[in-house]
């Protein structure tokens, strides 16, 4: 059984803020793929990806993350997570990803 995942989306002066709260698992993940794949496409803008609220993500969330900045690479956009808790941010530095994405 899947948790919720609610997505909102604030549009700043030069970025995108989209607040994630809830989970990120196979079950939710699609509907945050099409949500950050529209604003990489849609704006000229950088992205940030804030995740105070967000209580679990998954290898599918994270491979969503990766291939949303690779998207966002490609339009000369960069993504910003911020606000990441403990046990998330872990599974960034395991998996190396501390390395990839900007994290504030």
């Amino acid at each position: 059984m899947s948790g919720e995942l609610k997505l909102v989306e604030e549009k700043l002066n030069d970025s995108i803020k989209v607040s994630l709260q809830g989970e990120v698992d196979i079950y939710t993940s699609q509907e945050l793929k099409e949500k950050l794949y529209s604003i990489v496409d849609e704006n000229k803008k950088d992205l940030i990806i804030d995740c105070k609220e967000l209580n679990y993500i998954d290898s599918t969330g994270l491979g969503i993350f990766v291939a949303t900045l690779k998207k966002a690479k490609q339009c000369e956009k960069k993504i910003v997570i911020s606000n990441l808790k403990d046990n998330i941010k872990k599974l960034f530095i395991i998996t190396g990803l501390d390395k990839v994405f900007e994290i504030d």
